[in-house]
Formats: structure tokens, C-alpha cells, sequence
């Protein structure tokens, strides 16, 4: 069946829904070799008139200075520029495309890191010619460090709370999206066993991780 749309928000762009109001699907549409295809965003079943969908800050409130630029997550070897990424085409979550595999995507339709709520960060787990950005995702421990460079030149720095496997039509989207309640991190890629087609790997890897200290430059 096919993934219904987001809805226009006023300003055209899509908007997210209520996390107790979605169906969040992360389809897995891969071309062989990628370790992480088009992430579906949560789709608005029936947010109710007046309802402000969550994950979608204002634009007053997401300044460009509050934007990230770098990851860096020293226990898996990561170093990686963030760039932002909204929804494709066919509404789901767009991702970086497969020559800048070594680069990360910040879902830009939700809370910046360090703002409050849950940041999303996407990056690929491989590619045909070998391990991508988030290839050791799933080594990380509790207590790890994540550290986000806004463009402002502050650091968010967050601490790993659990690493957790997911299957593609089983992902809680209360956990993973959403503009209220303290500052968090969610990142993401695929894992899991290879099984092919539109799926990919079967799984996907969720890193959730809340913030511990913030750097002003």
C-alpha cells in the first residue's frame, strides 16, 4: 500500500503530525550496496484543526546560527559535516546522496541539536564500494560522547543513553521525532541482515542520546 503525504503546512512546506497521530515507516527504498536509502517521515493521519504539528520548529525559533555543521563521535571514529536535509519528492525523509557517504544529514523539518526536542541525524552504513559514515553506529555504548558544532560556533555535546535495532515497520516515533521536552539526539542508519529489494537491511539502528553540556563559543 502506498505511504499516504504529509500535508501542505501554510508556508507549502510539508509538515510533520503528532507523534500519537502518525504512521512512521522507515521504507528502506536502497539501490544495491546502500546502507541507507529515504527515511519516511511521520505522516498526519489526524493531527485535529488547530494542532501544531511536532517536530516542526518556527522559523523564528530555528536561527541559522543554531544549525549544525559537524558531527564528531570519537568512539566509533566519526568526523563528519552535517548538512541539512528535508523531505524527497515522495515525502519521505530525504538523506545524503551515495558520493558523500562519509557526510551526515540533520532532518532540518525538526529541532536543531541542542534545541528542545528530539534532533534526527541520518547518515549511510555502507555503499558498494565499502563502509559509509555511520558504518560502527551500532558499537556505540552508553555513556559515549556525541559532539554537534552549530554554525554559531557552540558545541551541544551529548551522551549515548542506548543503541537499539528497530524493524523497518516497527520504529517508535514518539521516541524518535518531536519538539517537545529536553534536548536529545537520534541517530540513524540501517542494520541488521541484507534482505534485498525495496527493504534493504532489515533493520534500522537508532542511537538515542540526550544532552550533558553545551560549549559557547
Amino acid at each position: 500500500m502506498a505511504s499516504p503525504r504529509a500535508p501542505q503546512a501554510a508556508d507549502g512546506r510539508r509538515s510533520l503530525s503528532v507523534p500519537a497521530a502518525v504512521a512512521l515507516v522507515l521504507l528502506g527504498v536502497f539501490v544495491t550496496g546502500a546502507g541507507l536509502g529515504r527515511v519516511a517521515g511521520p505522516f498526519d493521519r489526524d493531527a485535529g484543526p488547530g494542532s501544531r504539528p511536532a517536530g516542526v520548529t518556527d522559523d523564528a525559533a530555528q536561527s541559522v546560527d543554531s544549525r549544525p555543521v559537524r558531527l564528531r563521535v570519537t568512539a566509533i571514529g566519526v568526523a563528519a559535516p552535517v548538512h541539512p536535509v528535508g523531505q524527497a519528492a515522495d515525502g519521505s525523509i530525504d538523506v545524503p546522496p551515495l558520493d558523500r557517504a562519509d557526510q551526515t544529514g540533520w532532518y532540518d523539518r525538526g529541532p536543531a541539536p541542542g534545541e528542545p526536542g528530539r534532533a534526527v541525524v541520518v547518515g549511510h552504513v555502507d555503499t558498494r564500494s565499502g563502509p559509509a559514515v555511520f558504518h560502527r553506529l551500532g558499537g556505540l555504548r552508553t555513556g559515549d560522547r556525541i559532539e554537534v558544532t552549530r554554525a554559531d560556533g557552540g558545541v551541544a555535546v551529548f551522551a549515548v543513553d542506548s543503541v537499539e535495532h528497530f524493524g523497518k515497520d516497527d520504529l517508535p516515533a514518539d521516541r524518535v521525532y518531536g519538539d517537545d521536552g529536553p534536548p536529545e539526539l537520534r541517530l540513524i542508519t540501517c542494520g541488521g541482515a541484507w534482505v534485498g529489494g525495496r527493504t534493504g537491511y532489515a533493520d534500522n539502528v537508532i542511537a538515542f542520546a540526550a544532552l550533558v553540556d553545551t560549549r559557547h563559543p
